[in-house]
């Protein structure tokens, strides 16, 4: 009786531990998201020589570089396709989509590209930027998939994030902040993407 008691306790020490290790190697290995910086964005400057009637005429612009980075050394992470959709208040000025890659373990990605803004928005952009400051908001919506240690993880379908840039009248990101790291966005967005995010 007292052998089969000890029996019970040695097993139960031993599954105990077990679950401790594997809540610790789950730890260790947890991947973490990637973080997505908006390090340059710009519009074109405002001539203020050009008559009101170029000015109507002028198509509007934008710059923009991105750094995708991978935080995780044991993890690789499989990016769906990316869109890019930059806002002006609820007005949507400009869109842009990065092919799906594979982001290495540790290591930094940039996106550099340059955007026709749609010409209604790009009106009401230049009237703001002509009171020294505008707001866009960008926002950065994908999938992705964790490769840890050969293993994929599950598929994260809705992994949105946003951003709002100020943008001096000089059509650059003004204030002391010249990064703008995007977070996770607050609210529940459906997006409906490629057929690899069904």
């Amino acid at each position: 009786m007292c052998e089969t008691k000890n029996f019970y306790l040695w097993l139960l020490q031993i599954i105990g531990l077990l679950g401790l290790l594997a809540l610790c190697l789950w730890l260790a290995l947890r991947p973490q998201d990637p973080t997505v910086t908006v390090i340059d964005l710009s519009v074109p400057p405002i001539d203020n020589s050009s008559s009101p009637a170029a000015v109507g005429n002028q198509n509007g612009s934008l710059t923009y570089n991105l750094e995708i980075k991978n935080p995780n050394k044991d993890s690789v992470i499989l990016f769906d396709d990316i869109f890019l959709t930059f806002l002006y208040g609820q007005d949507k000025a400009a869109t842009d989509r990065i092919s799906s890659f594979k982001s290495g373990k540790g290591s930094t990605i940039y996106r550099v590209n340059h955007l026709a803004i749609d010409g209604r928005v790009w009106k009401a952009i230049r009237k703001a930027l002509s009171n020294e400051i505008s707001e866009l908001k960008v926002r950065f919506a994908t999938g992705i998939r964790f490769r840890t240690i050969g293993i994929k993880s599950k598929h994260h379908r809705s992994h949105i994030l946003e951003g709002k840039v100020m943008l001096g009248k000089n059509g650059k990101i003004s204030g002391k902040k010249k990064k703008i790291k995007l977070k996770r966005s607050s609210k529940k967005w459906r997006i409906k993407l490629r057929p690899n995010f069904n």
